[in-house]
């Protein structure tokens, strides 16, 4: 516990620091950006661009080599993934727009198709004299150990341009998620705007290849926005708690990944994620399925507490014990099951509320005024005071209490 403590202070030493700090900016970075594909419904996308990127680095690698330079060059290799993750990315556009295939299956030919080529390019740099120390299958899964400043560098400036690019560009990204037709009618280029998100989606995945590997910076990309979703209903707020939740979830990884030994970086961080990912989906406070029970108990709660008191004021016996327990404990019944003086006051505008609402009926011929009657809303929510005196007047005396319910 105490590694991990001095790692999340920058106590780990120099690698685990810069690993750190660059892992928060990529996790910030992924989770704005992923946020709009998650919104916009094509989460899919950012796998099939995370695989593109795998025949692009073996390229870039067999090219450096043949031009004299050092094959492992980062931003050589990085611009490689670029080109070939873009191409995929065209290609998934245009073969979604113009054949017949639909999106999924356009993302799957692109990305077996992709990563099959990438595997066996790595197959053949392997036989290479060269390439049998080059390490490129750590793009993979990620790799942190041999980072060196100016690849943290890189992955700063990457991150913050694509950081930056979401700010400037959020809200027509955000209209296009959200209603492509009426971003369409408003004018925008919708095609555009598309290539654009998908553009920014590339561009955090290829520079997180060496920290996450490019099967797990999908996740990072999703997961945040995903579980930002549970805690707000903003979009605006979506964006950046993913940022947040994808920073926290880089930088707590990283560091127990340098606490403990020969623990790998890039899997550790994504499931940081994803734990907190389980917790909003648990303890959320609006969407989460803890509220969601709560709520749940406290609708049947009101419903047993109006069924019981309508029961009270027609003087008929109530059986259920959910019941009986929901107006005991509120002292409308006593221990034999008896109407208490408060229970038989509640139960008369219980009984009240329904003649009022009847009347309501007659009167008001507006559906969004009496359709909003469900039994369990009360009637001064809906009508001004004013309005309900006047359904008493219809009504005539005080409706009485027929019997005291037994249960």
């Amino acid at each position: 516990m105490s590694n991990i403590v001095t790692a999340l202070f920058l106590g780990a030493g120099y690698n685990a620091a810069l690993v750190g700090i660059g892992a928060s900016l990529l996790g910030f970075a992924a989770g704005a950006a992923g946020t709009f594909l998650f919104l916009r419904k094509r989460a899919l996308v950012s796998d099939a661009v995370a695989h593109a990127t795998l025949p692009g680095v073996g390229l870039a690698f067999m090219l450096m080599v043949f031009l004299g330079g050092d094959g492992r060059n980062l931003v050589g290799l990085l611009a490689g993934s670029m080109l070939t993750a873009w191409i995929g990315l065209l290609l998934v556009e245009w073969m979604a727009r113009r054949t017949r295939l639909a999106e999924d299956a356009a993302i799957g030919a692109v990305l077996s198709v992709f990563f099959g080529a990438g595997i066996v390019l790595l197959t053949i740099i392997q036989n290479m004299s060269q390439g049998r120390q080059a390490g490129l299958e750590s793009f993979l899964l990620g790799s942190t150990a041999g980072m060196l400043f100016q690849d943290a560098v890189v992955i700063a400036i990457g991150g913050t341009l694509a950081v930056l690019a979401t700010y400037v560009l959020r809200r027509p990204m955000t209209m296009v998620a959200f209603d492509a037709e009426y971003a369409a009618a408003s004018g925008m280029n919708v095609r555009r705007i598309d290539l654009t998100m998908m553009g920014l989606v590339m561009a955090v995945t290829v520079i997180g290849l060496k920290l996450v590997g490019l099967i797990l910076i999908v996740a990072m990309l999703i997961i945040p926005a995903v579980t930002a979703r549970f805690w707000t209903e903003r979009s605006d707020r979506v964006i950046w708690s993913a940022g947040i939740i994808g920073a926290v979830s880089g930088y707590v990884g990283a560091a127990i990944s340098a606490s403990v030994p020969a623990m790998p970086t890039g899997p550790i961080i994504v499931l940081v994620c994803a734990g907190l990912f389980l917790f909003s989906l648990f303890f959320a406070p609006s969407r989460g399925v803890a509220a969601a029970i709560i709520r749940h108990y406290r609708f049947q709660k009101r419903v047993h507490w109006r069924q019981g008191l309508l029961s009270v004021s027609r003087g008929e016996p109530i059986h259920d014990p959910m019941t009986l327990r929901v107006l005991r404990k509120e002292g409308l019944l006593r221990a034999d099951g008896v109407a208490t003086e408060a229970g038989r006051a509640r139960a008369a505008k219980i009984a009240r509320d329904e003649r009022r609402w009847d009347i309501a009926r007659e009167v008001h011929q507006d559906a969004g005024l009496t359709g909003r009657y469900d039994g369990l809303t009360p009637i001064e929510d809906v009508f001004t005071q004013d309005e309900i005196d006047e359904f008493d007047r219809i009504i005539g005396g005080p409706v009485s209490v027929q019997g005291q319910g037994a249960a």
